[in-house]
């Protein structure tokens, strides 16, 4: 299991220079809002995957005054510990790993992460594209070979846009290398949609929801896949050639996140869409654990604004019994109430002190 035992924090938003050990189970973090919390746990999550999961404005995390940033983990697994550092400057950005520029390819993939944060809701209430993401870096955590394909299948993306932007010979060529990584990208987005949607249904449902993440996939098999998607091409391409661009395929996709069979666009409450990230978050912990059997390190933000006192403090430690987690809140009863489970902090102006 990965696990973060200590935490340095230099010029993320309000934290000046703050280091934190942590424990492997679980973390809460408590104090008045906008005193840091969240902010710590952008910090983990910037080590993680190398991008905020609140903004992608990067260069916004940067504290006032300041010229850059630099968050840095001690990650520890059985094999002993691993430093890990991301550090940021307008229009730079560095990995390290064990003091060593690397390169990103290289850096990605040493430490999971799972958030759940209402900065997240465009996962639920945004565009196509956020839900896209969402499942591709999901998979590409479960799957190394997945962050691959995907990068393949952008790669081609440009050729063929290109081909048909300057009405290139090579066009045909290139569209039959659309089909293969479409389809096989397609194949394996379907494939983690499906265990996604597996793990909701015997997960979180604090009203007796039923979820579904659905996407296209042309078929059961990639051989299928592959003939729909040619089909899609057919249809659409004196406008692809028209336009210059690719019109259909795996990064046009609408991905469906449905709420008792509708999609949760279709007038669900901010309630319900909060409900649905926090079972999405939970039921990705779950199949990133149970298919790998290891942990990733759980970001629960404001979970007690969720749920109610118990019912939180239940799912913490039900979390906390599988990896770690670092979670916030604005009420120190609660937290004290989860000290036996791990460790608490107090969170004010940016310091963070254990409790």
């Amino acid at each position: 299991m990965a696990w973060v035992r200590q935490i340095r924090i230099r010029d993320v938003r309000n934290i000046q220079d703050e280091t934190v050990e942590l424990h492997p189970g679980l973390n809460v973090f408590f104090g008045r809002n906008a005193q840091g919390k969240t902010s710590l746990l952008e910090a983990v999550g910037l080590v993680a995957r190398g991008r905020s999961f609140r903004t992608d404005d990067a260069p916004s995390m940067i504290r006032r005054g300041a010229e850059g940033l630099v968050a840095r983990a001690d990650a520890g697994e059985e094999a002993g510990t691993t430093a890990l550092e991301v550090a940021l400057q307008p229009g730079r950005r560095a990995f390290r790993v064990d003091g060593r520029d690397v390169a990103p390819r290289e850096y990605h993939g040493r430490l999971e992460v799972v958030v759940y944060s209402t900065d997240r809701l465009r996962v639920v209430k945004g565009s196509m594209r956020d839900r896209r993401l969402f499942l591709d870096r999901s998979a590409a955590a479960l799957w190394p070979s997945y962050r691959g394909d995907l990068r393949e299948f952008e790669r081609v993306l440009l050729q063929r846009n290109a081909a048909l932007e300057a009405r290139r010979r090579d066009e045909d060529a290139w569209t039959e290398r659309f089909l293969e990584c479409g389809a096989r990208l397609r194949h394996r987005r379907g494939a983690y949609a499906a265990r996604l949607t597996e793990a909701l249904a015997s997960g979180f449902r604090p009203g007796g929801e039923i979820y579904e993440v659905l996407v296209p996939t042309g078929g059961g098999s990639e051989q299928d896949g592959r003939g729909a998607l040619a089909e899609e091409i057919a249809a659409v391409l004196p406008r692809e050639r028209a336009a210059g661009r690719s019109l259909a395929g795996p990064h046009r996709d609408a991905v469906d996140l449905r709420l008792d069979g509708r999609d949760v666009a279709e007038g669900a409450s901010s309630g319900q869409a909060r409900s649905l990230l926090l079972a999405l978050a939970l039921a990705s912990l779950r199949v990133y654990h149970e298919e790998t059997g290891r942990a990733a390190v759980a970001l629960l933000d404001d979970l007690d604004s969720e749920l109610d006192a118990e019912r939180a403090g239940s799912l913490c430690a039900e979390v906390a019994r599988r990896g770690q987690a670092l979670v916030t809140s604005a009420h120190p009863a609660w937290a004290e109430s989860l000290r036996p489970l791990g460790r608490i902090y107090h969170v004010s102006e940016g310091r963070v002190r254990c409790a």
